[in-house]
């Protein structure tokens, strides 16, 4: 392998207890390592996993939800100072606040380097429609970084219906089609709407985090190996999945294209966020 594996959904190693609550089924349904899940990892904690599997970078997420900051901006620019070429520093905000949030962003893209905005609806229960978010929008357009979301079904015991790739993303990408908008989670049960919608607008992208590669349904693999070669992305959702299991699985139970290969892994996820050359490590 000459490309480099890059992560586009990770988040940080809280214990269950200290996280989002709402997970602990999720993660525990999922086989997540409990001894991983002990306490908080440091920098150096995870560059070594992350060594170990072979993954160059990873996009490290922020955590806000309704009255509680679970894992702040500032937090993930310690571990973006620690390692500036292997975390890539993916800010959230209040949602109930746009007005301090699109200062928040302002700040951690242009004085700490971040790369993106993520905002999860489920934690909301606001569709990505609703006008809490349009502020968010303007000011992602305004900094040329993407809006990343969550799509498909809540695996937590919260309605789904927020994560609907239609109408919800349908539409943001037709009131904004200079936001780029990465979807993350694949968008299962509404597979097939989500490839359509990232087939329709050219700022959509799609992202496999949440599933281990040996279940990413055919038809994604398909759409990857033809006209969806620039909209996929390789994503984990660390630490319900372990980059090594991913790694290791998505070299032995997908058949990409060899072509297709280096966008996947890194290529795609590398272009949208303008994250420039990033150097391999390990074989796939």
């Amino acid at each position: 392998m000459n490309y480099p594996i890059i992560d586009a959904w990770a988040n940080p190693v809280l214990p269950l207890d200290e996280g989002v609550p709402e997970v602990r089924r999720l993660f525990e349904q999922s086989g997540a390592d409990p001894k991983l899940l002990a306490r908080r990892r440091t920098p150096d904690e995870l560059v070594a996993l992350m060594d170990a599997a072979g993954v160059s970078r990873i996009c490290l997420c922020a955590w806000y939800r309704p009255g509680q900051v679970i894992f702040s901006n500032a937090e993930v620019a310690e571990f973006t100072r620690a390692f500036p070429d292997r975390f890539v520093g993916i800010a959230s905000a209040d949602l109930h606040d746009p007005v301090g949030a699109v200062k928040d962003i302002e700040k951690y893209v242009k004085e700490e380097g971040f790369k993106g905005l993520r905002i999860v609806p489920w934690l909301w229960a606001l569709p990505p429609t609703d006008r809490h978010y349009w502020p968010l929008y303007v000011k992602c357009i305004e900094l040329d970084i993407p809006f990343l979301t969550q799509v498909g079904h809540t695996g937590p015991l919260c309605p789904s219906e927020v994560g609907r790739p239609v109408p919800y993303i349908d539409e943001i990408a037709l009131k904004f089609p200079s936001l780029s908008i990465i979807c993350g989670h694949i968008g299962h049960p509404w597979t097939h709407e989500m490839i359509g919608v990232a087939w329709k607008h050219s700022n959509v992208y799609i992202d496999t985090s949440a599933y281990l590669p040996k279940y990413y349904p055919p038809e994604l693999i398909q759409f990857a190996n033809t006209i969806g070669r620039k909209k996929v992305m390789f994503g984990t959702n660390f630490p319900q999945l372990s980059w090594k299991k991913c790694v290791e699985s998505a070299g032995i139970d997908i058949k990409l294209r060899e072509e297709v290969k280096a966008d996947f892994f890194g290529g795609n996820i590398a272009r949208v966020l303008k994250l420039g050359q990033t150097a391999a490590r390990g074989k796939l």
